[in-house]
């Protein structure tokens, strides 16, 4: 399970980074996109290493109901992000999906929290919706286009990473103990 968690943050990562720096363009994006995939690699590479004490494990399926609470939860979130998306677009302020979509992605981890019984989840989630919130003050505040990208894209990156490091160290330690 650690492997498939560490890469969904890895690469949603990569993603929210791109989509920060976007407005950059040129070499500070093709900078971004290899240090961003470099970053998200490594955490993959690292998580795919099982720790020395390890007995090597045996990785089980989710069971039936958490599985489905999983789908249902994320295709939530996929359902209220492309409605936003197209409500964004269709109200003449595109400006605002990136800030919006943080915070329903935020807001999908409490719920996630409570599938997989994971208090940690309760993090990321108050950290998106948070950066999601201070990206909508920055726009209404006139803030750039690009500062509130930058803020709400790179913060959600970097949010993501660390909870990648986080679930690594986490069940580093637990074999350990």
């Amino acid at each position: 399970m650690i492997k498939t968690e560490v890469g969904f943050y890895a690469f949603f990562g990569l993603g929210w980074l791109l989509a920060g720096l976007g407005h950059f363009g040129g070499a500070t994006m093709g900078v971004a996109f290899l240090l961003g995939l470099l970053v998200a690699l490594t955490l993959v590479l690292v998580a795919r290493r099982p720790p020395p004490e390890s007995a090597g494990g045996v990785r089980r399926p989710l069971p039936p109901l958490q599985r489905r609470r999983f789908g249902q939860v994320n295709a939530a979130q996929w359902l209220l992000s492309a409605a936003i998306a197209a409500g964004c677009v269709a109200g003449g302020v595109p400006e605002l999906i990136m800030p919006l979509v943080a915070v329903v992605v935020g807001f999908h981890f409490f719920p996630l929290a409570h599938v997989f019984a994971d208090r940690r989840l309760v993090v990321p989630g108050a950290a998106l919706t948070v950066l999601g919130i201070a990206g909508l003050l920055a726009w209404a505040a006139d803030a750039s286009l690009g500062a509130v990208f930058t803020l709400v894209g790179v913060g959600c990156a970097l949010t993501l990473w660390s909870m990648a490091a986080w679930s690594i160290t986490g069940a580093r330690r637990a074999v350990r103990a």
